[in-house]
């Protein structure tokens, strides 16, 4: 055991955290140069294309050092805000971290909110200045920011580059000496901590667990503690490029487990597993529930594909523990389910990979966040779409979720980023300058304004040099109204939202507008209106298509001309009676893209 050590690697989104990872298993000779491909532990396409990590991965690596072999479990970890559950579960099965920093950008958001929650679990950090090979690099200056963040010394900071591979025998060396080993007893009842889960469609669910007391045998009739499931231990094995069998994995170490479990829902992440015959007193410390922060409906566009989709959500769910999801019907588009997301990014996602992995196409609906509506008898309710807030008049008091932002960025763009976050809403609470040109905003805003595009926006106005990072602190009472989109007079929920009173206004007319443009035309006349309760806020109308039945009368009395006109016209109040209003789904899309 005193030669395993087991790390993670923690990073704001675009440090080269997959890059470093690459060149730490090319070092140790774990991947042939044959094998080697750029960021080779983001197996998703998804992943290559965006340039980011969206799974956490694990990797095993043998490394001789000073003639002793040493095991070193490396678990990739995602750098974007909305994926940082998976940080977490990532870090519980650690015992030291490399804290990786651009030297071109320095301390972001993400980096410090990372390494609080590695702090949080006793790792030991090991602070190293990526990428300063290039032009641009500043390594004396971020150099002085860890230091200040951390309380290192300023020789305990290793400089490297993943690109070139400089430093990276440095950060090895520092990983056996630096790291501790990890303490646990091989004779003690087994406990192992599931820490991800795959789904493989010819062997059911992969389990990715790390063993902190006990040992694991081929064979073994293994108990899941909090779903209380057994199973036998068909596979074990260790992490490498490919799975490795193995006959014993014994404490400290992180390994697979393959026990044809067919139902997606028996594999909990964060639970333990022990034996049946000797089970182990308590369970481990798991990780909480995921609070979702987003919600929106996913719903089939083909109505007969909904059992389908179910299954697909099912396992995309054991790829991504902190998916949320429950069954809901909508009138405009049947059958569909509400998910909870942890943002809008994790959102995207999810509907790429149900498209690519899935073959599903899908409809998403306005995202909302999730308020409580206190009726006038004191109840509460959980309103998670629009269509399940109360009427009016027997509510008492909307409440909204508030989260906390920290923002950090140049100093130049503080300006504008206030007053973005005032027309959010938000309040300020405290302004720091990091360094003589880096500030770090704290603000309090409600979470259903930062939903839509208040990262892309943030972005924008800070020319991409902004960071955020959030948390919920809790519920506060607000003027909310709910919004209907009619068409013809026919609302339409899936278009329906919770917006403040102040702002309902602007919000509907710009729906009006944009779906004036998205509609296509009909034989008849469509109004595009928008409410709240009875009360029209907004109209714009789609004018109808019409054919020119006039083109055969040149010259002639006008009474000739008008009386074709009038039977067109009662024709098209016919058709307006029985014509219904088909919506494109880009509409549904277009709202999430309100400029």
């Amino acid at each position: 055991m005193k030669n395993i050590r087991n790390f993670c690697i923690i990073a704001h989104i675009d440090h080269g955290k997959s890059t470093l990872a690459d060149r730490l298993l090319e070092h140790t000779q774990t991947i042939s140069d044959r094998e080697m491909q750029e960021q080779l532990l983001d197996s998703m396409d998804l992943e290559r294309e965006r340039g980011i990590t969206i799974k956490s991965h694990a990797i095993q690596m043998n490394y001789q050092y000073e003639g002793e072999e040493y095991v070193l479990n490396l678990i990739d970890t995602p750098g974007h805000v909305d994926f940082s559950y998976e940080v977490s579960r990532s870090i519980a099965a650690c015992e030291g971290a490399l804290l990786i920093v651009d030297s071109s950008q320095g301390i972001e958001a993400q980096t410090i909110s990372n390494l609080y929650l590695a702090l949080e679990h006793d790792l030991e950090i090991i602070p190293i200045l990526n990428k300063i090979d290039l032009p641009h690099s500043m390594p004396e200056e971020v150099s002085d920011q860890i230091i200040d963040m951390i309380g290192c010394e300023l020789d305990d900071i290793i400089k490297a580059s993943g690109k070139t591979g400089q430093g990276v025998g440095d950060i090895l060396e520092a990983i056996v000496k630096r790291i501790p080993s990890p303490k646990g007893d091989p004779k003690a009842p087994l406990q192992a901590l599931i820490f991800d889960s795959v789904f493989n469609p010819f062997r059911g669910v992969e389990v990715y667990f790390r063993v902190f007391n006990g040992e694991i045998n081929k064979g073994d009739q293994v108990k899941f503690v909090n779903t209380g499931k057994t199973y036998d231990a068909d596979e074990i094995g260790i992490l490498q490029l490919k799975q490795l069998p193995q006959k014993t994995i014994s404490a400290g170490n992180v390994g697979y487990l393959i026990s044809g479990i067919k139902v997606a829902k028996e594999v909990k992440v964060g639970d333990t597993i022990t034996h049946v015959k000797t089970p182990c007193e308590n369970a481990i410390k798991g990780f909480e529930d995921v609070k979702p922060m987003v919600f929106a409906g996913i719903y089939p566009v083909d109505t007969t594909e909904f059992e389908e989709l179910r299954a697909s959500m099912e396992k995309l769910q054991l790829n991504d523990a902190s998916l949320v999801w429950e069954p809901e019907t909508s009138a405009a588009l049947g059958f569909g389910f509400r998910c909870g997301f942890l943002g809008m990014l994790h959102m995207e996602i999810v509907q790429e990979r149900l498209e690519r992995e899935f073959d599903m196409t899908v409809i998403t609906t306005v995202p909302s966040v999730q308020y409580h509506a206190f009726t006038n008898k004191g109840e509460k309710i959980f309103v998670n779409a629009p269509s399940e807030l109360p009427d009016p008049t027997l509510t008492e008091r909307v409440e909204e979720p508030y989260i906390s932002a920290a923002i950090i960025t140049k100093s130049e763009f503080v300006g504008p980023i206030i007053s973005l976050c005032m027309d959010k809403r938000g309040q300020i609470i405290n302004q720091v300058y990091l360094t003589a040109d880096r500030v770090e905003l704290k603000f309090e805003l409600p979470l259903a304004e930062i939903v839509f595009d208040f990262f892309d926006k943030l972005k924008t106005i800070s020319k991409g040099y902004a960071s955020l990072d959030y948390e919920l602190i809790g519920f506060r009472r607000s003027k909310l109204v709910k919004l209907d989109i009619m068409l013809n007079g026919e609302p339409v929920d899936a278009l329906s939202a919770v917006v403040h009173r102040d702002k309902a206004y602007d919000w509907g007319k710009r729906i009006c507008e944009k779906l004036k443009e998205l509609l296509p035309r009909q034989q008849f006349e469509i109004a595009i209106q928008a409410a709240i309760g009875s009360k029209i806020i907004a109209r714009e109308t789609v004018k109808a298509l019409r054919k020119n039945v006039i083109a055969k009368c040149y010259g002639g009395d006008i009474t000739r001309k008008r009386k074709l006109l009038e039977k067109q016209k009662k024709g098209k109040k016919r058709m307006r009676q029985v014509g219904s209003v088909e919506i494109p789904q880009e509409a549904f899309m277009a709202v999430l893209k309100l400029d």
